[in-house]
This record gives structure tokens, sequence and C-alpha cells, in this order.
């Protein structure tokens, strides 16, 4: 088979997956649908709201299919008259078995980590938050266990300290899109040698990397400096993690922070300031507070924020 005869189709819902979909079209792959999650309503009034994947393919004028049940007959029985050779999978539903083992040449996944570590909804910002060195992304064989299929090939990405969610994603999408394309010649070149996960165990501990709520994002002061630092960038900007200030019981979001070797002594959720910088204490150490964003308010600076409190004695609860 060769590319000109290849017939794909592409599963995804976010921006992540619109960039290895675009890479697809700009390399000439010949996209016969798209998949992805049907419209919503939401905002307060009641918008239609579209996934960025549906936004590409109206544009690009790409076969569109929006099923609510991913086993209903009729899906099955469109994917199924598409007779396409391969399926592409990146940030969608969990596909039932009757449809990824569908296509001649199999389903693969784009995936946001190195698996086996961080299985599930959240790979990018559970690493972050675990405070890991590095991720990456990787490409495999669907499998009925979520996210355990042997694994085509993985391209690794160097962690910094003070990197967050949103840059990491950044990087991962437009590493993933090079990987998603890489896959497919390989694919077609017939040249794969898959590797289960298990062979690459013990050394690399399978984690999982479960789907986020918002009271997993909330801060824990007694957690060590180190911990809430990770615990913030791993959520930044979105969700953003979260706390509350006893005074007055305002939310307040925690955007960014900083390490900082020299920043006071302080008790645990207490905030001290001067005229440039704000500080907090944790469970072990203190950290410096950069940018926050209070309830019904746009972020800010800390020390812009926290100049206009009324409170001599400001702490977090």
């Amino acid at each position: 088979m060769t590319k000109d005869n290849l017939k794909i189709v592409f599963f995804g819902t976010p921006e992540f997956a619109v960039e290895s979909l675009d890479a697809l079209v700009k390399g000439g792959y010949n996209v016969v649908s798209v998949v992805t999650m049907p419209d919503k309503t939401g905002g307060r009034n009641k918008k239609t709201i579209t996934s960025a994947v549906k936004d590409y393919a109206t544009a690009n004028n790409l076969p569109l299919l929006q099923p609510e049940k991913l086993k209903a007959p009729e899906f099955v029985e469109k994917l199924q008259s598409l007779d396409a050779d391969l399926f592409i999978v990146i940030a969608f539903r969990m596909l039932p078995e009757v449809v990824w083992k569908m296509p001649k040449l199999g389903t693969f996944n784009l995936h946001g980590s190195l698996l086996p570590r961080y299985r599930g909804a959240a790979p990018i910002n559970r690493a972050i938050m675990a405070g890991e060195s590095k991720t990456g992304v990787t490409t495999f064989f669907l499998h009925k266990e979520i996210d355990t299929g042997d694994i085509i090939d993985r391209v690794a990405l160097d962690l910094d300290i003070d990197d967050t969610f949103g840059e990491v994603y950044e990087k991962l999408m437009h590493i993933g899109s090079e990987l998603t394309i890489k896959t497919v010649e390989r694919i077609l070149e017939g040249s794969l040698m898959p590797i289960p996960q298990s062979a690459l165990e013990p050394e690399e501990e399978p984690c999982a990397a479960p789907k986020i709520f918002k009271e997993d994002c909330r801060i824990d002061w007694g957690a060590s400096a180190f911990e809430i630092h990770n615990h913030v960038r791993g959520l930044s900007p979105s969700p953003a993690a979260w706390t509350i200030l006893a005074h007055n019981n305002l939310n307040v979001k925690i955007i960014r922070t900083k390490l900082a070797a020299d920043c006071p002594q302080l008790a645990q959720g207490a905030i001290a300031m001067d005229r440039k910088r704000v500080f907090a204490g944790t469970g072990n150490g203190s950290i410096e507070l950069l940018t926050v964003q209070p309830a019904g308010k746009k972020a800010m600076g800390a020390p812009d924020f926290f100049r206009g409190l009324h409170d001599s004695e400001p702490r977090f609860e």
C-alpha cells in the first residue's frame, strides 16, 4: 500500500488533535472522514460549542461524523462503508472494540506521556504535578484496556522546574504531530516492531493519570513548597490550582509560583509581602507567589492583588 491509496479516518476533539490532523492534510494524506464529539450548548446565552477538530474539519471541507454513541449500528455501518485502512485516535473517547478492530492496518493512538507512565485522561498535568523531569508522547496500537496497547514509537521531552501545563501542552502538540506522521510512514513501509508495554517494566512503572476535578486542584498548604510549586504549574493556566483566603472566604487561583532560596520562613498558609514580592508558608519551606486570579477578576501580579487587601495578617486555608 502507498500513501496515494491509503484511506484514513481521524478521531479527535481538542486543539491537541488538530495539529496532527493538519499535518496529515498538509502532507497529502487521504482523510476520508473526521470523527469528533457532538456539539454542546453552554454559557449564559446557551451558545453552541463545537470542538476544535470540528472547526478545522469544517474549514477544510473534510467529511465529518459526530456520533452520540460509538456503538450505534448506524455509526458502525457508516465507518464500515468508508472501507478505511487506518484509524488514528488523538484525545478522543475510548473506542469500542467493534470500531478499533475495523481497519486493515489497525488503529493507533497518540498519547501525551511516555507510556506505560501516566495512562489516563490527564497525562500531561499529572506528570508535571508529580515533579517528573521528563515526559513525552507515545504512539501505540489500541487494546481492550485503556492506554495499554503495544508501543509503536515514543519521543521524550525534558521538563524544566518552572514549565507549566500550558507550555508543555504546546510543545507536545507539535512533537506529537511529527510523531503521528512518522508513525503513518512506518506503517506504510511495513517497518514496525511494536513493543509490549510489559517489556518496559519494571524500569518504567505503570501509573495512572485520571481526569482532574475541581477538588483535585485545591492547594494543600501542608505539602512542601516543591510539591505545591509542581501542583500549581501542572494546572496552569487552566483549570488552575486554587485556595481560599481565610479572612473573607475568597476563592483565589494561583497561576504562577517560584521556588526562591530567599523566601522567609512562614507558618503554614501564612502570607507575607513587601513592596515587590509575596510569599506563602507551606508544610516545608515557603514559596513565592507570582500570578494570582481572585474570583471574578482577571489574572494579575500577586503584589498588585495583595496590596489591596485590608487584612493585617492574611492567610490561606
